[in-house]
C-alpha cells in the first residue's frame, strides 16, 4: 500500500515540475510576444520572425503594414512581428568608431615595379 502511495507522490510531482518549469515559462514568453505586437505604432522599426526588418507604417486589426525599402510596401500579420528594434544612440557609436584598434601584424602590400626583387623574376 505504501508503494502506490510513493508512486502517486512522484507522477505529482512531476507534474508540478513540467509546469514550473515548461509550461509557465512558455505561457510568459506568449504574453509578452502578445503584448509587445498589440503596442506597435507606425514609425516602430521592427524585425520579423524570418529575419526581415522594417518599419511599421499602418495598423489593421491583426495586419501590419511594413515598409522594406523606401516605396516598398507588404502586409504582414503581427503574430509574425519577432521583436523591436531599439535604434542605438548616436553617442554609442561615436564612442565605437573614435576607438583606434591597432594590429602589429598586419602586412602591408608593396607595389610591383622592376626594382624590386620577385621569386619570379630571373
Amino acid at each position: 500500500m505504501g508503494g502506490n502511495y510513493s508512486s502517486l507522490i512522484m507522477i505529482a510531482l512531476m507534474v508540478v515540475v513540467f509546469y514550473f518549469l515548461l509550461i509557465r515559462p512558455q505561457r510568459k514568453r506568449q504574453q509578452e510576444q502578445s503584448q509587445m505586437q498589440n503596442s506597435l505604432t507606425p514609425g516602430s522599426r521592427i524585425m520579423t520572425t524570418t529575419g526581415l526588418f522594417a518599419t511599421v507604417v499602418a495598423i489593421d486589426a491583426d495586419d501590419v503594414i511594413l515598409e522594406i525599402a523606401p516605396g516598398v510596401e507588404t502586409r504582414w500579420v503581427k503574430a509574425a512581428i519577432g521583436r523591436v528594434v531599439v535604434p542605438v544612440d548616436d553617442a554609442q557609436d561615436d564612442d565605437v568608431k573614435n576607438v583606434d584598434t591597432v594590429d602589429d601584424n598586419v602586412e602591408t602590400a608593396q607595389p610591383h615595379g622592376d626594382d624590386q626583387d620577385s621569386p619570379t623574376k630571373k
